[in-house]
């Protein structure tokens, strides 16, 4: 009997010491379709959330009510979307940090026009086509802004930005806030071309990833680990990308020349680049674009007071992960 408990003490000291599956945190993590948040894949499929202790449920949800529905109410634990809604959702109640960026459009958004609208400033009067409930509507606005053009100067119609891109195409609109395939098939309208895009806008539309704030203070440890396994994942597209954009294109449901196209207009954010980005002292750091985009939001009246931003957003989890 004494040999028998023996060996049943000298299992269980193995299962403890090789780290049982009952131990990982698991994650529900949503996101909509695009490319940026394509490294959560590689992530999981290359096992690098596993070697972090993490079993992570990736959800793709479309609609933004929803998915900003289900992380305020805790039915999902992290989420993948661009900064400046996430800057309206934090305003909102949700409790959350930002852990990381995950890319940047840098090409892949813009703003196309007909043959006549040659600058910012003529669209002075014309009709603009895109959706007001997504980042396209502060991107407009930031461009607009930085061109001294008045907002109520335009005629805004509203709508998702791919049907923008269409309409504008049709030749209903003078003007639309769109991204790809819209943005290379502007020309399919005479005259029709990109007149901005996200790359004469640095550090206006990227995608950061939120944990739930309860997740991190129950599992202080998960916000590292969340940070190694991207980096580990953008570390190894950018050594794989043909492979990375297979993966990334079998997850979400698209072609990998559809993948491939969106993946050229964007900019991933690895290590150092997180690093750089979260730094105070660096030029279009995050807590700057935070600060702006809070700034813009609450002049629309869609929040109504400032953004603790050093409450949203730490580096500390991007700067331990660099070392």
């Amino acid at each position: 009997m004494k040999k028998m408990l023996t060996a049943v003490m000298a299992v269980c000291l193995l299962a403890l010491l090789a780290g049982p599956a009952w131990s990982d945190v698991e994650l529900k993590v949503a996101h909509a379709t695009w490319v940026g948040y394509g490294p959560l894949y590689i992530a999981k499929e290359k096992g690098f959330f596993a070697q972090q202790g993490l079993d992570v449920h990736l959800l793709i949800i479309e609609d933004e009510s929803q998915y900003a529905a289900a992380m305020a109410s805790g039915n999902i634990d992290g989420l993948g979307n661009v900064l400046d809604r996430e800057i309206i959702h934090f305003a909102k109640g949700t409790p959350e940090v930002v852990l990381f960026a995950m890319d940047e459009s840098t090409g892949g958004d813009g703003i196309v026009a007909s043959q006549e609208i040659k600058s910012l400033e003529d669209l002075k009067g014309k009709s603009v086509g895109l959706d007001k409930s997504s980042t396209s509507y502060f991107f407009f606005l930031t461009a607009l802004q930085k061109a001294g053009v008045p907002e109520d100067s335009v005629t805004i119609h509203e709508m998702g930005a791919s049907d923008a891109g269409a309409a504008f195409v049709a030749g209903r609109l003078d003007a639309a806030v769109t991204w790809e395939p819209w943005l290379a098939n502007a020309g399919q309208r005479e005259g029709g071309h990109v007149l901005v895009s996200s790359r004469d806008l640095p550090s206006t539309i990227l995608d950061v990833f939120v944990l739930r704030k309860d997740v991190l203070d129950a599992h202080p440890e998960v916000g590292l680990k969340l940070t190694t396994a991207w980096n580990k994942a953008v570390a190894w597209y950018e050594e794989h990308p043909q492979e990375g954009i297979a993966i990334m294109a079998k997850a979400m449901g698209v072609s990998s020349e559809e993948m491939a196209d969106m993946a050229s207009g964007v900019t991933f954010f690895n290590a150092a680049k997180n690093r750089t980005f979260f730094d105070k002292t660096s030029e279009n750091n995050i807590y700057e674009v935070a600060a702006r985009a809070g700034k813009f939001w609450q002049e629309k009246k869609i929040i109504t007071s400032p953004v603790a931003i050093d409450e949203l957003i730490t580096s500390q989890f991007v700067n331990q992960a660099a070392q």
